[in-house]
């Protein structure tokens, strides 16, 4: 067993470099039981945490038991701030917020009102998380949460509803995808305007032994399409699958005959997608993501070339 003395527990239980590694980060991170903990349990895993970076030895306490005060603190305080967080914002709210939000999307798809108001929801379920999750040396200004939200949900609800009005002679199955079409064009733009500043500024970029390079525009854009394509990829089996069994009991007139387990049925299935798909496409690209220093700006190169020792790669931080 590891000494205590050796445990970093600002970096990842699990080695992030392998996907599985990152695939049990995640799990650990969005665990939705996270939820149930009492305000005691929080209290007590944040005192854990506080005293162990404090140096001080905590009598009896074993490796599990800290990483697991590590992993409670996580899922209900803010990194930067250390201020517990709203409850529906946490990463292990992820997936009950999600599920029923999405499920009602599939459920309730074909009116104009319905769409509207779900679209809504959705989108301010993500403006929720997008402040709860800020970075607190940086926060993202009001003004452009504001933006985000309206363009997000504008993005989603003509997207909705266009498409909605252009499928209305196709098969219903097709109509049942048009909800899942919304929320990828909503994550198109929703992300880049929430890091619309790091578009402009640059993200810092470092070597391997966290030595700064500067400040990229290039690795910003490849960290934010990394997001996009994760967050879309989240959505795809719980938006996706569930549309095709649907359609299937649609088919045989058990939604006919039972039309009270649509929305209920919908919910459990993208519940269901989601408890997996969430951790498993948060791994697909590492938190620390690498760039060949020769995609870099031309004066990050210069600034590179003139280093002792040249690293031909660089390191970056997606974000999430």
């Amino acid at each position: 067993m590891k000494s205590l003395e050796n445990i970093n527990i600002d970096e990842p239980r699990w080695d992030q470099s392998t996907y599985w590694g990152r695939a049990r980060h995640f799990f650990t991170t969005t665990n939705p039981l996270n939820l149930l903990r009492t305000g005691a349990e929080l209290d007590r895993a944040k005192d854990v945490v506080t005293r162990f970076r404090k140096g001080e030895t905590i009598p009896g306490l074993t490796e599990d038991e800290l990483w697991k005060a590590k992993h409670i603190y996580d899922s209900a305080f803010h990194p930067d701030t250390g201020e517990k967080m709203i409850l529906i914002g946490r990463m292990s709210a992820q997936v009950p917020m999600n599920m029923s939000i999405t499920g009602c999307m599939l459920a309730f798809y074909k009116t104009t009102p319905q769409v509207v108001f779900w679209q809504w929801i959705n989108q301010s379920f993500n403006a929720i998380v997008n402040y709860t999750n800020r970075s607190g040396d940086s926060p993202i200004p009001g003004s452009q949460l504001g933006v985000s939200y309206v363009l997000a949900t504008s993005g989603a609800l003509v997207t909705a509803l266009g498409l909605n009005s252009l499928v209305k002679t196709a098969p219903p199955l097709i109509g049942r995808f048009v909800p899942f079409c919304a929320v990828a064009a909503a994550n198109c733009v929703n992300i880049p305007m929430m890091r619309l500043r790091e578009i402009r500024m640059g993200i810092p970029v470092v070597d391997q032994n966290g030595n700064r390079l500067g400040d990229s525009k290039v690795a910003a854009k490849w960290a934010i399409t990394q997001v996009v394509f994760s967050r879309i990829g989240m959505a795809m089996p719980g938006m996706l699958i569930p549309p095709l069994i649907m359609n299937a009991l649609e088919k045989r007139g058990v939604l006919k005959k039972f039309p009270w387990i649509n929305a209920p049925l919908q919910v459990g299935l993208c519940g269901f997608f989601l408890v997996f798909a969430t951790p498993l496409c948060c791994a697909l690209f590492p938190q620390r993501s690498s760039i060949s220093v020769t995609s870099l700006e031309p004066e990050i190169q210069e600034v590179v070339k003139k280093l002792p020792q040249p690293p031909t790669v660089a390191y970056y931080n997606k974000g999430l």
